[in-house]
């Protein structure tokens, strides 16, 4: 068995691990990355299709662009940055939704989330389903659009979580792909990968150690930065318990969005980055992206309950799913003009079960909770870290600087105790 030291071990190798590592090591701190995966970048993957376009299996898309830290790394890292409009800011393809509908819905969900925003600071947090008006004609497209953003259907999403999200509206994209940018950012951080930590043992020795799957290694402080569903179930143990880390955790689980990818011949027929909804009268329905970069391809969406059933029902449930969305949109012969691409189920991989956080109504107040250190010995990172970021990339980023901050301020702090006391002549 591989035994290791180092100073500082970051669990989990995605955007708030890769954050933390740089952090650290731009303090001159030796730090090493510990990765379940063979590769660095976590629920941030770009995979590429025969044709070599890159796809974005995971986030895709620079939230908060115009102060999003990635999108400066990616700039320096020399890729292009595309800005064009994402199709949710402009009016979908008027098959099956004419215009006047689109505006009615668009109408119906700004005054949904008016009512969200106009709950009291000291109101009970409930679920955000129960801002939805009575018998609303667009209530299940709404609840549909709340699996895209949320991974979870409203009636299990805190109404205080949704209030804190803050977001400027500004959308871009990465043409080589976000993930690609997030893994290359992790280049030069000693890692090691395809070794998934097991067990961390904190019981007041001065140094941890953090069992893994090919070996041991001790250090100083721990960041754990692995998705909130895999502390709730327990997948990496602690000696003693944080039981107010699991249940804090438990409070934030991870909702479910998937990505499927067809090809699309005679593709020029569809106008680039347009998009429809597979329907407007239900909840479990996808929405598809046409031609995004203009390249021929369609980019769907599945989440929620419905995401879950599909990924229930193997692979091929996906493309059988959306094909018959489709044909009912655009004809029988729509079918032969399609191809499966690319898909991944985030539920069923092991090392993320889910796609990212919510918080269950009543528990929004989970994510401080987590994030608090313990006996500035273990920290946490991560999108469900975050209050005001979470589910994205750079809320990942921003709650893994900050956990290196802690570091740091723990160790200086440590330091001073350590000459104090050689002062005292203790």
């Amino acid at each position: 068995m591989t035994k290791r030291e180092t100073e500082v071990v970051i669990v989990g190798g995605g955007a708030a691990g890769i954050a933390a590592g740089r952090r650290l090591l731009s303090a001159r701190i030796e730090c090493l990355i510990v990765e379940a995966r063979p590769r660095l970048g976590g629920r941030a993957w770009t995979t590429h299709d025969s044709t070599s376009f890159a796809l974005d299996l995971g986030c895709g898309w620079l939230h908060s662009a115009d102060r999003n830290p990635w999108h400066q790394i990616a700039v320096g890292q020399g890729r292009a940055i595309d800005k064009t409009p994402p199709p949710w800011r402009r009016p979908s393809t008027p098959i099956g939704f004419a215009l006047t509908e689109q505006a009615e819905f668009f109408e119906a969900h700004t005054h949904f989330y008016e009512r969200l925003d106009s709950l009291p600071e000291d109101a009970p947090d409930v679920a955000a389903a129960t801002f939805l008006a009575p018998h609303g004609r667009w209530n299940e497209l709404i609840n549909a659009v709340a699996t895209y953003a949320s991974g979870d259907e409203l009636e299990r999403i805190s109404v205080r979580d949704f209030q804190r999200y803050d977001d400027s509206g500004v959308n871009w994209r990465v043409v080589e792909g976000y993930g690609g940018v997030i893994a290359a950012h992790g280049e030069g951080i000693p890692v090691v990968l395809a070794s998934p930590a097991q067990r961390i043992d904190h019981n007041g020795r001065r140094r941890l150690r953090v069992d893994m799957a090919e070996g041991t290694v001790t250090a100083d402080a721990v960041i754990i930065t692995v998705p909130s569903r895999l502390l709730a179930d327990e997948m990496l143990s602690f000696s003693p318990p944080v039981p107010e880390k699991i249940a804090a955790a438990a409070g934030l689980p991870l909702g479910l969005d998937d990505k499927l990818f067809l090809s699309l011949s005679e593709a020029s027929e569809f106008e680039m980055e347009s998009r429809l909804f597979g329907r407007t009268d239900r909840s479990s329905t996808g929405v598809y992206h046409f031609r995004p970069f203009g390249r021929p391809l369609i980019e769907a969406y599945f989440g929620g309950s419905l995401a879950a059933e599909l990924e229930a029902a193997g692979e091929a449930a996906f493309a059988d799913f959306a094909i018959t969305e489709l044909v009912g949109l655009l004809g029988s012969n729509f079918a032969r003009r399609v191809k499966l691409v690319a898909l991944h189920r985030w539920g069923s991989d092991p090392f993320a079960r889910g796609s990212y956080s919510h918080a269950l109504p009543g528990r929004a107040d989970c994510r401080g909770m987590l994030a608090a250190p313990v006996n500035d010995r273990l920290f946490f990172a991560g999108e469900a870290c975050s209050q005001q970021y979470y589910s994205t990339a750079h809320g990942a980023f921003l709650t893994g600087v900050a956990a290196a901050e802690q570091v740091i301020a723990a160790r200086g702090e440590q330091t001073l105790a350590v000459k104090s006391s050689y002062r005292r002549g203790i």
